[in-house]
């Protein structure tokens, strides 16, 4: 089984992207096959509402987007993250889900999939949690199943991560709950 994480800040070693390479390492920890899109490394267009995709599986805008479909399509499990900025998700991310309108307008192929979301702000309370519900969203409209921490809505760190010990167990717990959802799935 694999677990796609999916950084969507700008900054290819910030905070956000080192909160998803440790959310990789326990989900590899649990016997996952593991992959990362960062959104630093690709170029992303908005979507331009043609219509194309309505009646094709495909989006014409050529960019690096057409590599993202298949990957998203083979996870059994995303893990989506998001550096908070003016209080909600990255316009990088908010792209990325633009342009997945292909994937449910042809045969909601991110059904059933498992999800799970996180968020790094500048604070405690720093626009992480509308950060996090924005993503649900997203996957709810794909008709994913969410997993939050046990606790509340997903993996809520502050910066700097790496000394943010409170922030990081709920991301912990997120991939965990994740992690073991997908295993109740597939010894069913």
């Amino acid at each position: 089984m694999k677990i796609v994480g999916i950084s969507g800040s700008p900054n290819r070693k910030g905070n956000n992207s080192r909160m998803v390479d440790h959310s990789l390492e326990i989900a590899k920890e649990n016997g996952f096959d593991i992959e990362k899109i960062s959104l630093a490394d690709l170029n992303i267009s908005p979507c331009t509402d043609c219509g194309v995709c309505k009646n094709e599986r495909t989006c014409p805008i050529d960019d690096d987007m057409g590599k993202i479909y298949g990957i998203i399509e083979s996870a059994d499990g995303l893990i989506v993250s998001s550096p908070v900025y003016f209080g909600t998700l990255s316009g990088q991310l908010k792209m990325l889900f633009d342009r997945t309108l292909p994937l449910k307008r042809n045969g909601f192929l991110l059904k059933d999939k498992i999800g799970a979301a996180l968020a790094v702000g500048a604070s405690r309370n720093g626009g992480q949690e509308y950060t996090i519900w924005s993503i649900h969203a997203w996957m709810h409209i794909h008709g994913m199943i969410v997993v939050g921490d046990n606790n509340h809505f997903g993996g809520i760190a502050q910066k700097d991560v790496d000394s943010d010990d409170v922030g990081m167990k709920t991301v912990e717990d997120t991939v965990n709950k994740l992690c073991s959802t997908l295993k109740k799935f597939t010894s069913t």
